[in-house]
């Protein structure tokens, strides 16, 4: 039976791997989770926090608690008032004595303090402490310094001290180290953080989304066309006067994020949107329009933009104007039973009103770069390189820009959107980052269909590396920042955007039902259990005589990976037409495609989790499966063994061959 797509949980309904053993009483527990986001949106981990917390709650109920600051505002859009039975979990702990138990989990340094003082106070409680991102990790990237590169060379209270945060940092590491279970959100991550706080990460917890919230079933492709019309609708404003490209062939690109120019991997990108704009002019007709969705300090919109928007309002109701009298017209005349003269159907004042219309849309300047005036457009990063790299909106540019420096809301004057629907409406998200811990822009496009570009520095791109065994197959590109020289890593870029321009409208279709087919992974009903684990773990650790756990059991998610799409990819490569010009009826070609058919196929596809540690920490192996097993060290390792008894082995090898 066809399976629903969309339906957290549903296409690896039965695969994914089940934790059963990791349930924790928690009827006989609370739980506690401090963090300076808990109500108060100023980053990614408010976003953890937010999302997470639906799941949380439905597991432990009235057990589960969150403590953050107090704003007022917050306080009155976000939460329900209630007053506290005890004013300090210590004496908290003191009444509750030895039932139930406490589980308390810090996020970030800014929680650090409660967790030393619990450990030093002793407390009885078991203590997680998560770090999204490395303090001092932030500040040396932010710096342009080449980190992954040097990270065994660094000399860490040095480096913190003369960036004035060795208090900060202090506590962040000392927090670290009282925690009982140490997490962090991606490998990438626990690799910096075994760095630069010397722990390893007991746990990696990967961020995960409420993918319920995103999900729309099989009309996440009709919310795509709907919201791409109206990002048609904004273009044709800005671009007015300069309008000589097709709408139709026009595919929307987009970064969004905090400025960090080089962290995000802004400078990356438009590096490789210089060197894409001259191989769309060479080689293909598509137009490419790129949206930079950055906060900066502007003052307001500029004029040229605003101008803009009521310009093509302005033709939109002299069409709708002249149409209603042309309709009237023809309406009547119809009724008689006689076709109307066409030179006479409309009158003088109506050309009138059209030439008026058409003189309002000349322009003497480019379109501009930026929808606002910005504060320091001197100093300010994408415009001093764009100015570099010459893309201008000029007529003769396949790649145009436009760089809109604050959050996006339905509200704008401008481009009256919600960050959700815009990103629906775009065709791919460019998120090329050099430091991201991990990475929830590419997740979000995921979760709604749109394909994306990440890297792997980035949370994300490691993740999807891991579980997915052909990313790209699903829209997901993963740019080689680690092992590449950036001029390696622009090239990679530009090829891969240069590849998705050249999709056919059939293959893009055929590769977001791939990408939402994804979002799965990112559930939190499936990433949670990594936080099930870690407090599994912590209890374990501070009340070892009540809750038990294998110290050294692998998770059971090591091995699991998501296959590659039954059908061959949808690459545009197959295509390749011999004129950079061609028509657009291969995408009306009778080549079957039945998307849910697919999905079923690539479901029984799924394996169940390969764990090698399991396999060998079993003291009771049969004969073959111990031959079985040297076949596999045979055949991956392609050596010959001196074995002690060929003659069964021997036999044993023929027959996996023969099954083979």
């Amino acid at each position: 039976m066809p399976l629903s797509r969309s339906l957290s949980m549903t296409s690896l309904s039965g695969v994914l791997p089940s934790w059963e053993d990791d349930e924790l009483p928690v009827e006989d527990l609370l739980l506690f989770e401090v963090a300076w986001e808990v109500t108060n949106k100023v980053g990614g981990i408010y976003t953890v926090i937010q999302t997470k917390a639906k799941i949380t709650a439905d597991e432990w109920g009235e057990n589960y608690y969150m403590i953050g600051p107090y704003f007022e505002q917050n306080f009155q859009t976000q939460v329900e008032a209630c007053e506290p039975p005890n004013p300090t979990i210590r004496k908290l702990t003191d009444n509750l004595g030895d039932k139930p138990n406490v589980i308390c989990h810090f996020h970030e340094w800014q929680a650090g303090p409660g967790l030393i003082l619990s450990r030093s106070r002793k407390i009885p409680m078991a203590t997680v402490f998560t770090t999204h991102a490395t303090l001092l990790g932030r500040y040396l990237c932010a710096g342009n310094t080449d980190f992954y590169n040097n990270l065994g060379r660094f000399n860490i209270d040095k480096e913190a001290g003369e960036r004035q945060i060795y208090h900060r940092y202090c506590l962040e590491r000392a927090a670290v180290h009282c925690a009982h279970v140490f997490t962090t959100v991606s490998e990438i991550t626990a690799v910096e953080a075994s760095h630069m706080l010397h722990r390893r990460p007991d746990v990696v917890t990967p961020n995960g989304l409420n993918v319920k919230k995103f999900s729309a079933m099989h009309e996440f492709q009709n919310l795509h066309s709907t919201s791409k019309a109206r990002i048609q609708e904004f273009v044709r404003g800005h671009f007015y006067g300069h309008l000589d490209f097709n709408l139709e062939k026009t595919l929307f690109f987009f970064i969004a994020g905090r400025y960090e120019f080089s962290n995000k991997g802004a400078d990356i990108f438009l590096e490789s949107l210089s060197r894409l704009n001259y191989m769309l002019r060479v080689r293909n007709d598509v137009t490419v329009v790129v949206f930079f969705i950055m906060p900066a300090e502007t003052n307001n919109f500029n004029v040229e933009s605003l101008k803009g928007q009521a310009v093509r309002k302005q033709l939109w109701d002299t069409a709708h104007t002249v149409k209603e009298k042309f309709g009237k017209k023809l309406y009547d005349a119809l009724l008689k039973g006689t076709i109307p003269d066409m030179n006479s159907i409309l009158d003088r004042d109506d050309f009138t009103i059209m030439k008026r219309a058409i003189y309002a849309t000349q322009r003497h300047s480019l379109p501009p770069v930026t929808t606002h005036n910005m504060l320091k457009d001197s100093t300010d990063p994408i415009l001093s390189n764009i100015r570099r790299i010459g893309l201008f909106n000029a007529r003769s540019d396949r790649v145009k820009i436009i760089f809109h420096p604050e959050f996006l809301s339905s509200t704008s004057p401008l481009l009256p959107m919600d960050y959700e629907d815009f990103v629906r409406g775009c065709h791919l998200g460019v998120f090329p980052s050099y430091y991201e811990p991990w990475g929830y822009t590419p997740g979000e496009c995921t979760v709604m269909g749109i394909p994306s570009v990440t890297t792997n520095l980035s949370g994300f791109g490691c993740f999807m590396e891991e579980h997915v065994s052909d990313p790209a197959a699903y829209g997901i590109y993963v740019m080689d920042r680690r092992f590449r020289s950036a001029d390696d890593s622009c090239n990679q870029l530009t090829q891969f955007m240069f590849s998705f321009c050249q999709q056919s409208r059939r293959q893009r279709i055929i590769q977001r039902n791939r990408t939402e087919r994804l979002s799965d992974l990112l559930d939190w009903r499936y990433l949670g259990r990594f936080y099930i684990h870690a407090r599994h773990l912590a209890l374990s650790r501070a009340f070892p005589e009540k809750f038990k756990m294998d110290p050294i059991a692998p998770l059971k998610t090591e091995g699991f990976c998501y296959p590659r799409p039954y059908s061959v990819p949808p690459s545009p490569s197959a295509s390749v037409h011999s004129t950079p010009h061609h028509s657009d009826a291969e995408d009306d070609d009778d080549e079957s495609y039945d998307e849910d058919e697919e999905a079923e196929k690539d479901r029984l596809n799924i394996k169940s989790p390969f764990m090698l540690g399991a396999i060998m920490c079993s003291s009771k192996l049969t004969h073959f499966h111990h031959h079985y097993l040297l076949y596999i060290m045979y055949c991956c390792c392609n050596v010959s063994l001196k074995l002690l008894t060929p003659s069964p082995l021997s036999k044993a090898f023929k027959k996996c061959e023969n099954n083979n």
